[in-house]
């Protein structure tokens, strides 16, 4: 069987609001002006597909959030969004492997936050066979030929994967191209959904 992994909220946690937190800090933006005009927009997209630079990406949201921030300003909160390691599914992942069977990460993610979290978290990257991210083929969740993109280059037919993600669209998504799919709304999610197939 192939088991797919989200990585943000179900692997690792991550918290936007620390991103705000810190140009708030560098800004002195208040905080809940940040909160009021962040959304993952048009700009936010093609960063995840590799479309537009980081310092491209940053200028664009400094520009829409009204903060005046140094690149490395802007990257020192952008990597603040990663809290922790959800310990029992990393276990669970590896314990997959043992198993035999096949554990990937689907990510939609960016060039800035790849060159940080696989330092920070090796072990992320030692419990998977491999790490499939937006921003390296060009697609993103929702979209559908990114679900088949990791279909096919894994040799697998939809009943025999199931994805993982705590986003409502990008299960929907998978769930139409005939993939097991579970929305992951805390910690205790992928556990519980394991501990109901013994």
């Amino acid at each position: 069987m192939l088991y797919i992994f989200d990585l943000g909220n179900v692997i690792i946690d991550i918290d936007f609001n620390r991103v705000l937190g810190v140009w708030s800090d560098f800004s002195r933006v208040p905080l809940a002006s940040l909160q009021g005009h962040f959304q993952m927009d048009e700009a936010f997209e093609q960063h995840e597909r590799g479309e537009i630079s980081d310092e491209d990406f940053a200028l664009a949201l400094c520009e829409k959030l009204e903060i005046a921030l140094s690149y490395e300003q802007f990257a020192a909160g952008w990597q603040a969004v990663f809290v922790d390691v959800r310990p029992e599914t990393l276990a669970l992942m590896n314990r997959l492997r043992l198993e035999g069977h096949r554990v990937v990460i689907l990510s939609n993610t960016n060039k800035l936050h790849c060159a940080f979290w696989p330092t920070q978290y090796p072990d992320v990257q030692q419990a998977a066979d491999k790490i499939y991210l937006s921003q390296e083929i060009g697609m993103r969740k929702p979209e559908a030929r990114i679900y088949q993109h990791v279909l096919d280059a894994e040799g697998v037919t939809a009943d025999q994967a199931v994805f993982f993600d705590d986003n409502p669209e990008n299960i929907e998504a998978a769930r139409a191209l005939g993939i097991e799919s579970v929305l992951v709304t805390d910690s205790k999610t992928v556990p519980n959904w394991f501990a109901g197939l013994q």
